[in-house]
């Protein structure tokens, strides 16, 4: 039961017995990066009592935390010593 919104794929799943959360990634599966760090994907909501819910809250995310503007993000280079 994947979604497709703004770029992203959502799916939602079952943390426990009608505990429905969403877990969010890139369309093109490369790493969404923020502040330095990558992540493959994104586990948000709350625990809502249906998957449409979840999926409307990953959408309300989506939106409210701008995951775009971090979609095309590189890592930074790592540098010892100064010499990268």
């Amino acid at each position: 039961m994947d979604r497709d919104y703004d770029g992203f794929k959502i799916e939602p799943f079952e943390a426990g017995r009608g505990l429905w959360h969403a877990r969010i990634w890139r369309m093109d599966r490369k790493p969404v990066v923020i502040d330095g760090v990558s992540f493959s994907a994104l586990e948000v909501g709350f625990a809502w009592s249906d998957p449409e819910a979840a999926i409307a809250d990953a959408k309300t995310q989506i939106d409210r935390l701008n995951l775009n503007r971090y979609a095309t993000a590189e890592l930074p280079r790592r540098t010892i010593g100064g010499v990268s």
